[in-house]
């Protein structure tokens, strides 16, 4: 998976609309390092994608619940848009937490209303097409990267140490999640239709 681009609205500790993040400028670079000072929204980035991608945070310390940013204006809506490509496809995701909005019209006593919006997410193929249903897209993207949640933390992302997860799970764990990536079950099918053959 190679990201392209990302932009936040009203996300974690941004009020509004944050400029996007081009990733193409990266694209001969192979792997690239987000660094900065401790604070500095390292963090932030890995929760949207994460978000964008599984409708969970990064960290197993902060809840996809709360990532509505706290300064954000009443009636803006939080979201995570996120453009990506996989085995030469491109797609494009957008996510919005569960959330609490002002409602539009004031209620009949004149004073704001809020109401309760649940989690949102549509996938845009490349072909024009796409799909709003939350299990549909959660399907999809896992369907699309052939890898967990979990294994995404481990493998895409270094964040704040957690690659150590990976080196340090057992053998057979890193060969699932391994041959999940590079997509060789079929190689071990040959493999194992070999050895019941008699040469």
């Amino acid at each position: 998976m190679k990201p392209i681009k990302l932009v936040m609205n009203a996300f974690g500790p941004y009020a509004g609309l944050t400029p996007e993040i081009n990733f193409e400028t990266f694209d001969e670079k192979g792997l690239f390092l987000i660094s900065g000072d401790t604070g500095a929204g390292k963090t932030t980035i890995f929760d949207a994608i994460c978000f964008a991608l599984f409708g969970k945070t990064s960290g197993e310390y902060r809840d996809a619940k709360n990532l509505r940013s706290g300064f954000a204006n009443e009636d803006d809506t939080t979201y995570v848009d996120f453009y990506f490509s996989h085995q030469g496809k491109k797609y494009q995701i957008h996510r919005e937490p569960i959330q609490d909005r002002l409602k539009k019209r004031k209620g009949k006593t004149g004073e704001s209303e809020y109401i309760s919006e649940k989690e949102k997410a549509t996938l845009f193929f490349e072909d024009g097409r796409s799909i709003s249903k939350l299990s549909d897209v959660n399907d999809s993207i896992k369907e699309i990267l052939h890898i967990s949640f979990e294994q995404f933390k481990q493998i895409v992302m270094i964040a704040q140490g957690e690659f150590r997860e990976l080196l340090q799970a057992s053998t057979e764990d890193r060969t699932e999640i391994l041959r999940s990536i590079f997509l060789t079950d079929s190689y071990l099918n040959i493999s194992d239709k070999l050895k019941t053959k008699n040469f």
